[in-house]
């Protein structure tokens, strides 16, 4: 496996309005992670993380100085969660070397994880993370997370 593993962990929806969003996923029945709240929810849906997240809080990340209706940016990222903190850099670094954007250098982030964002060559936003919570199968599926 290269630095940056063929693995999709985690797509995020950036939310005008949590608390709506999350009254539609719970209503479906969908598995909620207990640690989930108003400030960010997930659910584990068959090997990804499906998570909704503040839209300010996302696009501070994920799209820093772009506004809503420049129209450069979806609201939606995807995330390929790494095995380690160390393996965000060299992932990060693999991306730009393939022609990626860079976004969002890797830093260490205030919910205790490592991550970096970049964008592909149409924009579309890529989070290159290390949770210390997620753990994955021989596949690479995302198995539990928190």
């Amino acid at each position: 496996m290269g630095p940056l593993p063929a693995r999709l962990s985690v797509v995020t929806l950036a939310a005008r309005d949590i608390r709506v969003l999350l009254s539609f996923y719970r209503a479906l029945g969908w598995p909620e992670l207990p640690s989930s709240d108003d400030g960010w929810s997930a659910f584990l849906l068959g090997g990804v993380l499906f998570a909704l997240y503040p839209l300010p809080d996302l696009a501070a990340e994920a799209a820093p100085g772009v506004s809503d209706s420049a129209g450069g940016w979806s609201g939606v990222t995807l995330a390929c969660n790494v095995d380690s903190r160390a393996e965000v850099d060299a992932a990060f670094a693999a991306a730009v070397a393939a022609g990626a954007t860079v976004v969002a250098e890797p830093t260490d982030r205030s919910w205790g994880g490592r991550s970096a964002y970049i964008a592909d060559p149409e924009g579309n936003r890529w989070e290159i993370a290390w949770a210390g919570t997620a753990r994955f199968d021989e596949r690479g599926a995302l198995i539990s997370f928190g």
